[in-house]
């Protein structure tokens, strides 16, 4: 008989991190907590699909943009229709809200979303294929109290967590009365560089792209750029100053950065940053912007919005460069159980402590109480529950508090109340 073929074992694809237990309740708890301070300002789910038409993202994120020349994951279907994976999130939340007419209810509407994203990046510590965001959108009102909110709600998401050692950075692009002039004043600044091809195309579509361009011989080239801060309007330099004195109001720190460039094309007037030097090269945890004409731009209504995506992987990344510990326990209560009899009695046991909204588990096999209460350990467990032929015949079950190292023995028929403090 020929030997078996042995297989290789498979791997994730590369630059698509795994988060599995125990480590795995850290980025749950980032996520659920950014899920629920955006729930806490009144912010609705909107579920996305996974991917889009690719011209939505051509025209939402923009052609002259790294996502989506070079990052998007891009295919045909059956049907012959050019397709993308998502590399982001605001250009599908416009597509949903034109489509489902939700410009035309109360404004501003306000959406939260949440899941992966994906790029085609060189994977490095913090740049994976797939990441994980949580993003809010606010759509419909041009009000600078609106863009304080936005922003304050980013900051308070991050220090819901214990995470301190971030900076805000905070600047205005402008928008469509002092862009054109300030557009022309940078291309001539530009097109007077020994640019490569590539770049000095990148300057003709969009030349704020070149500022945000990472290598260090372009950085010193465009040291002396005009910048648009200093070019603002008399309308954007009103809006910039009032978000920036609302935030001074609520106590939120922040700096500002007038090179800031965000990597998509569709920001206008404040757009922000959330840094953490800990991560190294990849810093940036999170940040958006207000983004004045996208809605209209995608065949709906001219209104204006702003929102922000948030970093899951990078933020559970800077916690642990913080040292913060987001470990869970997995159960609340565990059960051990000695004996066929007494495995039957548990299993019940620990059914209804799970109907009364209890985390239980139990120890499953044949291992002994020794082993048993190793998993109690494991689980992370506050009691556990310990069930055998002498508990049996007493109609009681021993319950052990792990933390308190103390025991007493409770009727079977009260331990549900017993656990969860009814009297």
């Amino acid at each position: 008989m020929s030997e078996k073929k042995k297989y290789q074992a498979h791997k994730a694809p590369k630059g698509v991190p795994d988060y599995v237990p125990p480590a795995s309740a850290g980025f749950v708890r980032v996520r659920d907590t950014f899920v629920q301070q955006a729930r806490n300002a009144g912010f609705e789910h909107i579920e996305l699909p996974v991917f889009e038409e690719t011209e939505l993202f051509a025209r939402g994120v923009g052609e002259s943009t790294d996502v989506v020349t070079k990052e998007m994951y891009t295919f045909e279907d059956r049907g012959g229709r050019s397709v993308s994976l998502r590399p982001e999130g605001t250009a599908g939340v416009m597509r949903a809200v034109i489509e489902h007419h939700l410009d035309r209810g109360q404004l501003p509407a306000k959406l939260y979303y949440s899941g992966p994203f994906f790029r085609y990046e060189r994977p490095q510590a913090g740049r994976y294929r797939q990441l994980q965001q949580v993003g809010v959108e606010a759509i419909g009102v041009d009000d600078p109290d609106l863009d304080a909110e936005v922003i304050a709600l980013a900051d308070r998401s991050y220090r819901a967590l214990g995470l301190s050692g971030f900076r805000l950075e905070l600047t205005s692009l402008g928008d469509s009365t002092c862009r054109p002039q300030y557009r022309e004043k940078l291309q001539n600044f530009l097109f007077n560089l020994p640019l490569d091809e590539e770049t000095r195309r990148r300057a003709e579509i969009n030349p704020l792209r070149v500022l945000d361009d990472k290598r260090p011989e372009v950085r010193e080239m465009v040291a002396e750029a005009p910048l648009m801060l200093d070019h603002l309007s008399a309308e954007s330099r009103e809006h910039f100053e009032t978000v920036t004195g609302l935030l001074d109001d609520m106590g939120v720190q922040y700096q500002i950065n007038p090179r800031l460039v965000r990597g998509l094309d569709y920001y206008t007037k404040t757009c922000f940053e959330f840094v953490h030097d800990g991560l190294g090269a990849q810093s940036g945890i999170g940040g958006g912007g207000r983004y004045d004409g996208l809605l209209a731009q995608l065949g709906g209504q001219d209104l204006s919005g702003i929102g922000y995506g948030l970093g899951v992987d990078r933020t559970v990344l800077a916690l642990e460069a913080e040292g913060i510990d987001l470990s869970a326990p997995r159960v609340e209560v565990y059960g051990v159980a000695l004996g066929g009899e007494a495995k039957r009695v548990m299993a019940r046991l620990i059914n209804d402590l799970r109907a009364a909204g209890v985390p239980a588990d139990m120890a499953y096999g044949d291992r002994g109480l020794k082993g048993a209460m190793k998993g109690a350990d494991r689980a992370g467990a506050r009691i556990a529950l310990v069930l055998g032929d002498q508990e049996l015949e007493a109609g009681t079950v021993a319950v052990k508090n792990l933390a308190e190292h103390s025991q007493r023995e409770v009727a079977l028929d009260a331990v549900v109340a017993e656990v969860t403090g009814e009297k």
